[in-house]
């Protein structure tokens, strides 16, 4: 069973926070607002994880559709080549005895020497191999393209139904989402941040230079904006769009997933962080951009706004440098 599948299950199963809000059969006390606070934060992380599996399976279709493209623009000229070579060799013979083609192939059908009569003949005979064995070879080029097409396509259909299976676990995301919202009202008195107002002076940003500058200079842009699952901005971020959003601003293309982006910056360690970099969280279900001077940029949870908080707001699982 996949681990989506496993996650979406979980949740039908458990009800995420369902069970925490249904009445019990014993009357109790009220949760605390520690006690819901600890609950919205176990709830947060589980959907959490489903929205990263949404987004990794959204950039899967994307790189397969992105694929398939290129591969029938290979097999478009290629099917033209191998019609073309077989009209050629079509004509070898017609042009060889009607009408002297292929140079002086007339001349040498009439040449009283018998030697020289056979190896010219020889030569035709060679010619009509040599464009037998492009076409040969054109035509198995056409057909493992075609091969990977059709298996490309077989993926795709597949992914098709697991997105099928994701908008199913959409619905039940968004029918959890009110439930924790009803939970943050219960602590906090109200189901989502409000944002903070403006201060008088823009947030100073650190010295950044060159494209990790721009990238650093986008997340500040984004602060205040709210958490929206699935979206890479301008009006709200997950934690993964948020990175990918302020080095797309730089020129510089990421995964919108976290594990995605793990795969593809380069390992480095604390001592090394410098404005731009990526930390990871939650087992690679959480991300953030550094800015400098120990503080991160990221967009939190569910009902929240990006912010600005320290490098150690989670335990670190890791820093990445984007290439």
């Amino acid at each position: 069973m996949s681990s989506l599948r496993i996650l979406l299950r979980s949740l039908v199963v458990g009800g995420l926070v369902a069970a925490l809000l249904a009445p019990g059969a014993v009357a109790r006390a009220e949760p605390t607002p520690a006690e819901l606070t600890r609950q919205i934060e176990a709830s947060s992380t589980k959907l959490e994880r489903v929205v990263e599996s949404w987004n990794k399976l959204n950039e899967d279709i994307k790189a397969n559709r992105a694929a398939v493209a290129k591969l029938e623009a290979r097999i478009g000229p290629l099917e033209k080549q191998v019609e073309q070579g077989r009209a050629d060799v079509g004509r070898y013979a017609v042009t060889a005895y009607k009408t002297g083609g292929l140079g002086t192939a007339d001349v040498l059908l009439r040449t009283d020497d018998r030697a020289e009569l056979l190896a010219r003949l020889g030569t035709l005979d060679q010619l009509a191999r040599h464009r037998e064995q492009q076409i040969t070879g054109l035509s198995t080029t056409q057909r493992q393209l075609l091969d990977t097409k059709a298996r490309l396509e077989a993926t795709l259909a597949r992914q098709a139904a697991q997105a099928r299976e994701l908008a199913a676990g959409r619905k039940k995301i968004e029918k959890d989402l009110s439930r924790l919202y009803e939970l943050r009202r219960q602590a906090y008195g109200s189901a989502t941040e409000k944002p903070k107002p403006k201060p008088a002076a823009a947030p100073k940003t650190p010295a950044a230079s060159g494209k990790a500058g721009v990238a650093v200079r986008y997340a500040y842009g984004a602060l205040g904006k709210p958490y929206r699952w699935g979206e890479d901005g301008p009006d709200g971020y997950d934690c993964s769009g948020l990175t990918s959003a302020a080095w797309r601003a730089a020129g510089k293309s990421l995964p919108h997933n976290t594990a995605m982006q793990w795969n593809v910056v380069a390992r480095i360690g604390r001592a090394d962080l410098r404005p731009g970099d990526l930390v990871f969280y939650r087992s690679l279900g959480h991300v953030a951009l550094y800015v400098g001077d120990g503080k991160v940029i990221h967009a939190p949870t569910f009902g929240r706004n990006v912010e600005i908080r320290d490098v150690d707001l989670l335990p670190p699982y890791g820093y990445g440098r984007v290439r």
